[in-house]
């Protein structure tokens, strides 16, 4: 049977373009050719702000491939963003049935896609990488795919968490994919997990150092991790702001 030619899917991707043309967003896509032109393939990058995953997909269109996320059920519950979720075959997780999510995500996988996680299964305070879940090396190995590890940069800049958003135009997006990861035929989970963790934070670094904007003033270095010499929480910190978000609304912390 013919696949559906994903007519919503690139109508979203057309429009975001026409937004982030409009917003003159600077786009520099490393590694593109390491992301696979055809066949299955896992997607695994870090999160630092809400428009991540419109950004990444942006960038995977020169390749011609419609990357699934994996997204909280909360954007799926929304009436219009769910709606078009739902359109583009994204997965919904729901953090109490998860074993439910993986098992739409495989079958992504069996019809060829390219499924696309955030390990750190949350947002970022630091900007720095956060411990991995161990859901895309897991679905790597159940299926036999590449992992591509993927770094995006500068994309706090412009929606993430507390409050932090501006639509001035210009800023530059770094998105970077890094070579695949392939398991051994008795590599854990949890090896692969940490082999993906090592390969984005080598990713992340370069792409902070080679990042081509610098904060505008003192105020402007929120942006940029503690450790970078910015004024972004640092690791302990924001696990702590983390931790406190989360009494906040009632949820366990993991």
């Amino acid at each position: 049977m013919a696949r559906r030619p994903d007519r919503a899917y690139r109508r979203v991707v057309r429009t975001f373009a026409v937004i982030f043309h409009v917003l003159g967003f600077r786009f520099t896509v490393e590694g593109e050719e390491n992301l696979p032109v055809h066949g299955p393939a896992v997607l695994a990058s870090n999160h630092i702000g809400f428009l991540d995953f419109t950004f990444i997909g942006y960038a995977a269109r020169e390749r011609g491939r419609l990357v699934r996320f994996m997204s909280k059920k909360s954007v799926f519950d929304a009436p219009v963003a769910g709606r078009l979720m739902r359109a583009m075959k994204h997965v919904s997780v729901d953090r109490w049935t998860g074993a439910s999510a993986y098992r739409d995500a495989r079958r992504r996988l069996d019809d060829g896609d390219v499924v696309g996680v955030f390990p750190e299964a949350t947002i970022s305070r630091s900007f720095r990488l956060k411990p991995f879940k161990p859901g895309a090396a897991g679905l790597a190995i159940s299926r036999g795919v590449p992992l591509v590890p993927c770094i995006i940069w500068g994309s706090q800049r412009v929606m993430t968490v507390d409050g932090r958003r501006s639509l001035r135009r210009g800023k530059a997006i770094t998105i970077t994919l890094g070579a695949p990861l392939h398991a051994s035929p008795d590599e854990t989970v949890l090896s692969l997990t940490e082999r993906l963790h090592h390969a984005m934070e080598a990713l992340l670094d370069e792409a902070i150092a080679s990042y081509p904007d610098q904060p505008r003033n003192d105020e402007d270095r929120w942006w940029i991790p503690a450790d970078a010499g910015g004024t972004a929480p640092d690791v302990e910190s924001a696990a702590r702001l983390d931790r406190e978000a989360l009494a906040r609304i009632g949820a366990p912390s993991d």
